[in-house]
C-alpha cells in the first residue's frame, strides 16, 4: 500500500508539473508567409521579416479562408470580428470573420483585443441594419451585446476544411495559439491558410 501511494503521489506531482508548464506556456500568435514545407516542418517569414520554424502537430487542423462580402453577413449568422471603439459605445470592424456551423461557439464572448482601444467580439448576429457607410451589426453573447460598424472596406472571410495540399510557399497564413519549444521553434495543432483570401487577423 505503502508503495501504491507514493506512485499514485508521484504520479499526481507529474500531473502538477505538466499543468503548470502547460500554464506557463504564454500562447504565440503568428502571422507571415509560408517561405518552405519540409514534412510537419513550416519556415514562415513573419510580417515583422524574421523567419520562423513553424512545427505542425501530426493531426493538424488545416483551416482554408475564404472571400466572403457584406450580404454573407445574415441574421443567426455566428461571426468574430476584431475592431476598434468609436469613443460612443459602438465599434468599428477591422475584419468579419463568417464561421461555418460546426464552430458554432467558438471563443464566444467580448474581451479586449492586441491594439490599445480595440476589442474581439464572438457572438451570434442578431440584426443587421444599413448605414450610409457600410452596414451595423449587432452582436449578442451570453451577458451582453456590441453594436458593430462593417464599412465597404472592411475584410470579410469564412472558413472551409483545408489539408496539407493547401500549405505551399507564398500563402499567407495565420495561427492563433502557437506554443514556443525549447529549440526557439513554434508549435501548434492548428493553421488558417489562405485559399481565396489572405487571413485579415
Amino acid at each position: 500500500m505503502i508503495g501504491m501511494s507514493r506512485r499514485l503521489l508521484a504520479a499526481s506531482f507529474g500531473v502538477v508539473l505538466a499543468t503548470a508548464f502547460a500554464v506557463a506556456q504564454t500562447p504565440v500568435r503568428v502571422r507571415g508567409t509560408i517561405e518552405q514545407v519540409d514534412g510537419n516542418t513550416l519556415s514562415i517569414k513573419a510580417k515583422d521579416g524574421a523567419l520562423l520554424k513553424l512545427v505542425l502537430a501530426d493531426n493538424a487542423v488545416v483551416v482554408g479562408i475564404m472571400r466572403r462580402t457584406l450580404d454573407d453577413i445574415k441574421k443567426g449568422e455566428f461571426v468574430g470580428s476584431a475592431a476598434t471603439s468609436n469613443g460612443d459605445g459602438t465599434w468599428t470592424a477591422l475584419e468579419v470573420h463568417i464561421f461555418p456551423e460546426s464552430m458554432r461557439g467558438t471563443g464566444k464572448g467580448h474581451r479586449p483585443w492586441e491594439a490599445p482601444r480595440s476589442s474581439m467580439t464572438n457572438a451570434t448576429v442578431i440584426d443587421k441594419v444599413r448605414a450610409m457607410d457600410g452596414h451595423t451589426m449587432t452582436l449578442q453573447y451570453k451577458g451582453g451585446e456590441q453594436k458593430i460598424v462593417v464599412t465597404d472596406k472592411t475584410p470579410i472571410v469564412g472558413y472551409e476544411p483545408g489539408d496539407r495540399g493547401d500549405l505551399k510557399p507564398g500563402k499567407a497564413i495565420f495561427v492563433a495559439a502557437a506554443t514556443k519549444a525549447e529549440d526557439g521553434s513554434l508549435r501548434t495543432p492548428r493553421i488558417n491558410v489562405e485559399k481565396t483570401a489572405p487571413p485579415p487577423m
